[in-house]
This record gives C-alpha cells, structure tokens and sequence, in this order.
C-alpha cells in the first residue's frame, strides 16, 4: 500500500468514529431538550456515520490494482460511494424539511435548551471544521472523491449545528418557530452539499475532463521538438489517478526510434508536473509539403522492405521518371525478384501517382554471412602498397590507414579509411575512393569485396 492510499485509509476510519461519537452525543442532547434541529442534527449525523463507513470501504477497495475485469483499477468504486452518499443527504434534506413544515403548520414546539445541548455543539462544532480542513486537504492532494463526499458532509454538519444553537437560542426568547426555521436552513445546507458533491461523482462517472488540465497538458506537448499537431488529448478521472489518451502527429520521414523517444519526453514532461497521470501516447504519421522527392522514394522502399540505391529521378515536362537500383537476396529466384520489385514500382505509382515513371533494375545482395581470417602481414603489406599507388593516381585521396584485408571463401574483403579535402563534394570523392577500388582490384584480383571509408583532411593545429 503506497502512502497516499495509507493516508485515506487512516482519514476515512478516524471520520467514523468522529461521526458516531456526535451523533450519539446529539441524540441524547435532541431527545432532553426537545429540539427539532437538533434531532435532525443526530439524524444528519446517523447518515454521516453510514457515509463515512462506506467512504472507509471504498477507499480500501480502490486502492487495489486493475485486474482481469478491471482493466483500468478500481478508481471508480470511489466516485459510487460519492454518489450514494449524495442520495442519503438528498433524502435526509427532504424529510427534516417536510417535518419542519409541519411543525410550522401546527405551531411550533416549546423546546427546553439545556447547557448540554449547546456544549454539544459546540464541541460538534469544533470537531466539523478539524474532520473538514483535514479531510479537504487530503482529498485534494491524492484526488479521493469518497474523502470529497467526507468533507463536504463535515462542512455541511459545522454551518447547520450554528444554525441549530441560532434556532435553540431564538426558541428560548420565546419564537417558537424559530426551532422549525432552523431545521429547514439545515436541510437546505444538506441539499447544497448533496448537489455539489452529486455534480462532481456524476462528472467522474460519466468521464468529464478535468477542467483546465488539456490545456495545460497541450503547453507541455508543444515544448517538445518533432510534434507536427496535437490531434487529440482525452482525459478522465479514475479515483487518485487521471487516465489520458493522447495523439500526435509526426512526418512519416521519421524513424520509429526517434518516434519512441518524442513519445517519452511527452510521457516525462507531462508526469513531471502531474505525476498521478497513466498516459497512454499515440503518434501517427503525417505527410509534411517539406518532404523531398527523394525522401518519398526512401520511404516508400523502406516500407517495401528493399534496399535501394543509384536513385535517379528526372522530371520530363510534367512527368516524373524514376529509376533505382533495388537490392534483393542473390539466391531469390528472378520471379520472386521480380514480384518484389513490381510491388515497389505500384507503390511508388501509388505514392506519386499514376501518370509517374517507374524503372527498377534488380541486384543481388550477399545476406550471408562470411567467416574470415586476417591475413598475413606480408599480405597487408602489399595490399596497403596498392591502396597508396590508387590514391596517388586518383590525385585528391590521401593519409590512406587503417587497412584491414580477411580472406573469405568467396576472396579478399578489405577496409580502409583515406582522407579528402573538406570543401570537396561528395560525388568528387565517391568517384575518387571508386578510382583507387578499382586500382587495388585490378592489381590483386583476389580481392572479392573493397570499402573505403572517407574521412575529412585534419584542420591544421587541430
């Protein structure tokens, strides 16, 4: 059991034995004094003290986690027992006001105020507004509806036992009525209570937004960079907790982990400032007008689930004309190959529509896996020696290092990284790393696979 859960428990069973001990002491007050407002004090208190049992149970219930049948907790069975207890102060109300009536009809009674009835009220008094700054405060800070119903009856009970001293005082100056008068001021406080806390069960019940909490949720979100569009935020109450369904928007482009990560800084901001939240995030892709032609294509082959490279795009009038190499297992048959890729060109037809030119042509990819020994030095040696001749002849590589060569079943694989000058174009140097490729396999054609990584020439004094 977590603290706040301790601390409702705790509050509610005080609550109980605070109500049963008043109403026995106005009932024995009521009964010696003759006083209506007084009994119907006792009655009001008798209800409380059911009220504040069942506020106890409900607490206890609600605390338990969700279960099988219970998906989002038992948070609810709080705002139920609110409810009932907004029913039996609803019918109190109207009973101790049809008897007042009454009463005033057939004149009112000579009450007798005795020194115990107003001590019990008073301590009645004193011992309300303790239970109702108590209960308040910690129905507001663990967000207990049952403790809500608890405070409002404590508050309720402490403006009509003043009522009920008014009454006894105006009755021993000789205004009969003035006993009845104060019997049905008390049961117009019953019912304000009863709609007021009726209003807020009914809200939780029927899953009424916290007020000003979607907004203040939408501020949060917006601070957190990737959201194109809030599309929805639906809250509700469950007991202590609120439960939020929650949509954005983010460009398609976007790849899922940079998706889950915006996900979680929404879910840490927002649980940061509320933290009795359980959020549930949901992003949706969205196309942006920002997205080039090429990011569509990419997208589009990624959902495919194929590798593509050597994309050319040309626009010929108002047509596009898109060509790709598409990469596919080598040892896939030429129809499923084909198959695959037909399904990429009717996707990407899709995408651009219909009047766009589609042209793949199919490569085999090596998804297997090689097992490979490092070679021997002599080996590395010549292979390094190569890869410096290449970069001599290609003019713009240099600082050729970290030379690594396996030998496989299939023949050599070799990395190695080089340098280029920073301001050169990726092409340049992608047609400058070809060139020395090219050179190393030419003088040793046992080389079956070469990568050179191109790095930027060093920054002199750095």
């Amino acid at each position: 059991m977590n603290d706040d859960n301790a601390r409702k428990e705790r509050a509610a069973l005080a609550s109980i034995f605070a109500s049963a001990a008043l109403t026995v002491a106005k009932l024995v007050a009521g009964l010696l004094s003759g006083s209506l407002g007084l009994l119907s004090e006792a009655g009001h208190g008798l209800l409380d003290t059911g009220a504040t049992t069942i506020t106890y149970f409900a607490v206890k219930e609600s605390s338990k986690p969700a279960d099988e049948e219970h998906h989002f907790g038992h948070g609810k069975i709080e705002a139920v027992a609110a409810l009932g207890e907004t029913g039996l102060l609803l019918v109190l109300s109207v009973v101790v006001v049809t008897i007042a009536i009454y009463k005033l009809n057939h004149g009112g009674d000579v009450v007798v105020p005795s020194k115990l009835a107003f001590a019990v009220l008073a301590v009645s008094i004193g011992v309300d507004f303790v239970r109702w700054r108590s209960l308040a405060k910690i129905a507001r800070e663990t967000r207990s509806d049952a403790l809500a119903a608890d405070a409002l009856h404590f508050s309720s009970d402490l403006v009509s036992s003043s009522l009920v001293i008014v009454g006894l005082i105006a009755n021993a100056s000789g205004f009969t009525q003035g006993d009845a008068l104060a019997a049905i001021g008390v049961a117009i406080f019953i019912a304000v209570a009863g709609y007021r806390l009726g209003r807020r069960t009914i809200d939780t019940l029927v899953d009424a937004a916290p007020v000003g909490l979607s907004a203040q949720i939408k501020d949060l979100i917006q601070t957190v960079p990737g959201v194109v569009d809030i599309e929805s935020i639906k809250l509700r109450l469950a007991g202590s907790e609120f439960l939020g369904d929650i949509g954005i928007a983010v460009p398609r482009t976007m790849p899922l982990d940079r998706v889950a990560i915006i996900k979680s800084k929404i879910e840490s901001a927002i649980l940061e400032k509320f933290p009795d939240g359980r959020l549930t995030v949901t992003a949706n892709p969205r196309v942006l007008d920002s997205e080039t032609i090429l990011e569509r294509i990419l997208l589009t082959s990624a959902l495919q689930r194929l590798p593509v490279h050597h994309i050319t795009v040309q626009k010929v009038g108002e047509k596009i004309s898109i060509s790709m190499d598409v990469e596919v297992d080598r040892r896939m048959s030429l129809m499923v190959a084909h198959e695959r890729a037909t399904r990429l060109e009717a996707a990407l037809r899709l995408e651009f529509g219909g009047e766009v030119e589609v042209e793949t042509h199919i490569e085999p990819l090596e998804v297997s896996e090689l097992d490979g020994q490092d070679v021997d030095n002599a080996t590395l040696e010549q292979i390094t020696a190569v890869l410096h001749f290449g970069a001599v002849s290609a003019g713009v590589i240099k600082e050729v290092h970290s030379v690594r060569a396996r030998g496989t079943a299939t023949g050599l694989v070799v990395n190695y990284h080089c340098r280029a000058p920073r301001d050169l174009t990726v092409e340049a140097v992608h047609i400058a790393v070809d060139l020395v490729d090219r050179i190393a396999r030419d003088k040793m054609p046992l080389i079956a696979r070469i990568v050179g990584h191109a790095e930027p020439e060093k920054q002199i004094g750095r």
